[in-house]
Parts: structure tokens; C-alpha cells; sequence
């Protein structure tokens, strides 16, 4: 850590929060931070629990789904994922869980390739991305009227660049999991 990251992390002091909704899936609240001069900054969070998303690889293919996302009004192709809702429950096993429930799988092997907050500039929402090869098909489980109504698709991992560019790839989840999981394997499908 660099001087001034450090000074950075001990000079903001959280002084505290309230929560004002709390849903299903998030809690939303407002906290103050004293800054490093002493003003006393304001701040919306949104508290998730966390999530799990997996790249399954079947045939050379990734199996990814097409799921209606209703804040932005659009179907995305998505890797599957999920939220880590089962309280301590390892990330592991909510990969597992949710890899049967969205797309019927079982991995034979399952590797975590990183972990990293998706917007921290507002949300606490850490997330784990996993490989999972060796897939064995398990029969779906699907959990909700989003996950009844989607596609499952499978995509070569060699398309992956163009469909980004193209925007037919935009969720970031899925283009941070399949970049990753191309370099994984090498560039090449297991």
C-alpha cells in the first residue's frame, strides 16, 4: 500500500448509518463520513449480500442464459449467477446451487478465478467468479418467473471479443467471466 493510500483509508471515519428501506434482496441507507479535513460527507448505500457467478463450460461452449432484467427493461445474455442469500453458506456451494438452478448442471471441477466488488461507488456487493468444467447435466431447478422465462445458450469462448464489441455482450459480470475464463483455459473452450 502507497503513502497516500494509506492516509487515504485511516483519514475518512465512518460516523454511522441508517438504514431507510429494507427489501428482499438489498437494504438501502444513508451514512455520514468524516473526511480527512474534518466535513462530514453524506452518502447513499445500497447493503447486498453478496453473489456468485459461474462460467460453465460444456463442449468447447459457454452455457449462458437470456434473462429479462426489469430495472433496465431489456433481456441480457448473462453467465449464471446468483445471490449468496443462505446465510453462511460458502460461495462454493451458492456457485453449485445456482448452476443447477439456472442451467441444470453439476460441475465436475469448479475453480474460483477472482472476487471483486461490482460498483463500489455506492453498493457493498461482493461478488465470486468461478470455472466450471466438467459439467454434468443435473435437470433445472428454476427459481422465480425471471429464471421460468429464460433462454439457455451456448456460446463459443472465440466469440466472446466480437460480441462484446458488437454490444450484444453488455453485462459486466459476464464479460469480466468470460475474459477471465478464456485466459483459464488458454484461449481455448475445455
Amino acid at each position: 500500500m502507497t503513502e497516500r493510500q494509506d492516509h487515504d483509508r485511516v483519514g475518512f471515519k465512518p460516523l454511522g448509518e441508517e438504514i431507510v428501506h429494507e427489501g428482499p434482496v438489498f437494504r438501502v441507507a444513508i451514512g455520514q463520513v468524516r473526511t480527512p479535513a474534518g466535513d462530514v460527507l453524506t452518502r447513499e448505500y445500497v447493503r447486498h449480500p453478496g453473489a456468485v457467478m459461474v462460467v460453465p463450460i460444456v463442449d468447447g461452449h459457454v452455457v449462458m442464459v437470456r434473462q429479462y432484467r426489469a430495472v433496465i427493461d431489456q433481456y441480457l445474455l448473462e453467465i449464471p449467477a446468483g445471490k449468496r442469500d443462505v446465510p453462511g453458506e460458502e460461495p462454493a456451494t451458492t456457485a453449485v446451487r445456482e448452476l443447477k438452478e439456472e442451467v441444470g448442471l453439476a460441475p465436475g471441477t469448479l475453480t474460483e478465478l477472482a472476487s471483486f466488488y461490482n460498483t463500489p461507488g455506492f453498493c457493498d456487493e461482493f461478488s465470486y467468479l468461478f470455472l466450471a468444467t466438467d459439467c454434468v447435466d443435473v435437470g433445472s431447478d428454476l427459481q422465480g418467473a425471471e429464471e421460468e422465462d429464460m433462454t439457455v445458450e451456448h456460446v463459443a469462448l472465440d466469440t466472446v471479443p466480437g460480441l462484446i464489441a458488437s454490444g450484444h455482450l453488455i453485462d459486466a459480470k459476464s464479460i469480466i467471466g468470460l475474459l477471465m475464463a478464456r485466459d483459464a483455459l488458454g484461449g481455448q473452450g475445455a
